[in-house]
């Protein structure tokens, strides 16, 4: 069972980052989560219990393509990753393409910091950059990841450019709080060549 919440006294932030599928019994810290003011600022979701089965049920029940992953520094849970290929969502492959043609194979991360306390630390690039090596590893056929921010999300667009993704677009995208403009940054980090 993991731990239901962080320890008061925090961990390790030299600890290592390490990914595991989301399970049922997270459920209630990911509420908090959600509701914490410095997520639901940008994620603008919601947390009753109907919406959280709406939203990670089937991938609790192995029915969606996309992955929910929990984020873990020395064991303890800090945050929220989803990972999925683009081209399991033809919606989202739609609403980005005025915008990118996006390579064969890509992938796409998104991710939260739920204790505040840890955000404005450099946890969110080595989070993001777990998601990416073991993205790459578990999609061979993957040639790049490719990830869209909300332009005044500027935290997030320099924790992308720290793991090593560039902006290579710009453009109109529905936004995932309808308080903010569909301004959009994509990033875009490829494959290493010595991976192959």
């Amino acid at each position: 069972m993991p731990p239901s919440a962080t320890p008061t006294d925090g961990p390790s932030l030299d600890a290592p980052v390490t990914l595991r599928p989301l399970v049922r019994a997270d459920l209630p810290l990911l509420r908090r989560w959600l509701a914490a003011p410095h997520v639901h600022r940008w994620w603008f979701h919601e947390t009753t219990d109907e919406a959280l089965e709406r939203d990670f049920g089937a991938g609790l029940r192995g029915e969606e393509p996309g992955e929910d992953l929990v984020a873990e520094l020395g064991g303890v849970p800090v945050g929220l990753v989803q990972r999925a290929r683009w081209h399991d969502y033809p919606e989202e492959v739609a609403a980005i393409a005025p915008i990118l043609t996006l390579p064969d194979g890509a992938l796409t991360v998104d991710y939260l910091i739920g204790p505040v306390e840890l955000t404005g630390r450099g946890l969110g690039p080595r989070i993001i950059a777990a998601a990416v090596a073991e993205g790459w590893e578990r999609y061979p056929e993957a040639t790049a990841v490719v990830v869209p921010v909300a332009a005044g999300n500027r935290a997030s667009c320099r924790a992308l450019e720290k793991a090593g993704f560039r902006r290579v677009a710009t453009g109109e995208l529905p936004p995932d709080n309808p308080a903010d403009p569909p301004l959009a940054h994509v990033h875009r980090l490829d494959r290493p060549a010595r991976l192959g």
